[in-house]
């Protein structure tokens, strides 16, 4: 039984080639966005979902805090700021191990894209600046804009930004190519209720975005950041 509430799953667009069996669709996903008042696309990274509350540092179970060897930095930190976090639960990327994409441009191990407060999703402003608070970037941010109108443009717009490697310049981790970015995640600026999760984020994720031969847990690697010694988490000092 999980002893906290897990990240639910992000229904794709219906354009969105990235796919499995087990996938979700919002196949009536215009009607939701046609009804938002803001929106906010965000760069989707290629990472592990972890979440940091005041009961452990999760991986995508939430059955019992992770033990993972690449989250043991994440946990060190965790331990420094786990009686500042109240009821908030934060949940981030960790690209501390290189999963199908391996970035050449790396700033950070782990950047924030969510954060739930209880029953409610923060808005991203907020998340923003509770992230900042504890010293944690957010995942890149794309564009801010209003309630779109037409299908075909908006639909063009996200093809467009996922043909581009994004932010941190990955490289396939099997071949060493250069490749496009992991995908996009569009939400509401606002927040809203837990139960209202696929009314209000959605997404797109590249084709093969899992066709690594072996599962990266299997041979990982620590992912390498651009400025080596700088100020992440491994070395945080608060």
């Amino acid at each position: 039984m999980a002893i906290s509430q897990k990240y639910g799953r992000t229904y794709h667009y219906p354009f969105s080639p990235g796919t499995t069996s087990d996938d979700r669709i919002s196949h009536d996903y215009w009607p939701l966005i046609s009804n938002i008042p803001q929106l906010v696309h965000t760069e989707k990274l290629d990472g592990e979902n972890n979440c940091l509350s005041k009961l452990g540092v999760f991986a995508r179970s939430h059955a019992a805090p992770t033990t993972s060897p690449w989250t043991e930095s994440l946990r060190r930190y965790w331990q420094l700021i786990k009686h500042d976090l109240g009821n908030l639960e934060v949940f981030l990327e960790n690209l501390y191990a290189v999963h199908s994409l391996e970035y050449t441009q790396l700033e950070h191990h782990f950047y924030v894209f969510a954060i739930r407060e209880q029953d409610q999703w923060l808005s991203w402003e907020e998340t923003k600046f509770y992230a900042a608070m504890l010293n944690l970037p957010t995942v890149p941010e794309i564009k801010v804009l209003p309630t779109p109108s037409n299908r075909t443009v908006f639909e063009q717009e996200v093809l467009s930004v996922v043909s581009g490697p994004g932010t941190f310049a990955p490289n396939d981790a099997a071949t060493g190519k250069p490749a496009t970015m992991e995908g996009l995640v569009t939400r509401n600026t606002a927040s809203y209720p837990v139960t209202a999760f696929a009314e209000n984020v959605f997404k797109y994720v590249r084709k093969g975005h899992v066709q690594t031969d072996e599962h990266w847990t299997r041979h990982w690697k620590r992912a390498r950041l651009l400025n080596e010694g700088g100020t992440h988490v491994d070395t945080h000092q608060r």
